[in-house]
């Protein structure tokens, strides 16, 4: 278990999946952990997380969660972004769109994938950088996935997660002489509530807990020599078999390649 006991981390977009997964074990690893998120109904994060209610579309909103993790902890020294916009409406006029070509996309896909994915983490890591650049330490995760580098499912989906790994890439060159770390972390195939509503009609043979990236992350953070990954693509499974993390189940999820994807 990562020792993360002193540390402050914030999660975007933590209530379900993902974020949940990576907020639960940042705490459990003993950092603070705040925690955003437009809803947090339903959602159990236990005593170690902090939610703040929070819509990353809406900058005063955001403005006011940054202020309240500085009045309350003066420092930021984690900063995961995991708020996504893009999978939400996947069914539009009693049809399927998500897999649609381009020119049978409504905007609002692109829309929402760029307002609540690439400019919030853009935002978010913004008011990060203005606490981490001058305390000269941190560590900025944006969560992106393959798409980047290969079609899938959508032409909105992949120009998305392309450009956060662009994004990725410039501010850790931004960042590295103030020894602030930023990556691109691709989980695998996740176990989140909405992939377990079709459990029925997937392989989770290889799949992953929220859990996991969550203690992938943490490892990632406890690392004494993260700055050796900054501005690269981490494949979550990949840095799981480096730092010997496993699964809640004990397993290693195999990494995937570009061409399993």
């Amino acid at each position: 278990m990562p020792d993360l006991r002193g540390q402050i981390a914030l999660v975007t977009g933590g209530s379900h999946g993902v974020g949940r997964g990576v907020a639960l074990e940042l705490a459990e690893a003993g950092a603070v952990t705040y925690v955003t998120g437009r809803n947090f109904d339903g959602s159990e994060l236990g005593d170690g997380c902090i939610p703040i209610r929070c819509d990353h579309v809406v900058d005063s909103e955001v403005d006011a969660a940054f202020a309240r993790i500085l009045s309350e902890q003066k420092k930021l020294d984690i900063l995961v972004n995991n708020v996504w916009g893009g999978y939400e409406n996947m069914i539009e006029n009693g049809a399927f769109s998500w897999p649609l070509p381009f020119w049978k996309q409504s905007i609002k896909r692109w829309d929402s994938m760029f307002a609540a994915g690439v400019r919030a983490a853009y935002v978010a890591s913004s008011h990060a950088a203005r606490v981490m650049e001058p305390a000269r330490t941190g560590l900025i995760v944006n969560i992106s996935f393959w798409a980047a580098q290969k079609h899938i499912a959508n032409v909105p989906y992949g120009v998305s997660k392309a450009a956060t790994d662009k994004m990725t890439s410039d501010m850790a060159h931004e960042l590295r002489a103030s020894n602030v770390a930023v990556v691109s972390l691709y989980p695998g195939l996740v176990r989140t509530e909405k992939v377990m509503e079709a459990a029925a009609y997937l392989d989770l043979s290889n799949s992953e807990s929220p859990q996991f990236i969550g203690r992938v992350v943490s490892a990632l953070a406890a690392n004494q020599n993260v700055m050796s990954k900054t501005g690269q693509i981490l494949v979550a499974a990949a840095l799981a078999l480096e730092y010997d993390v496993t699964d809640v189940d004990g397993k290693q999820p195999i990494p995937l390649t570009l061409a399993d994807v």
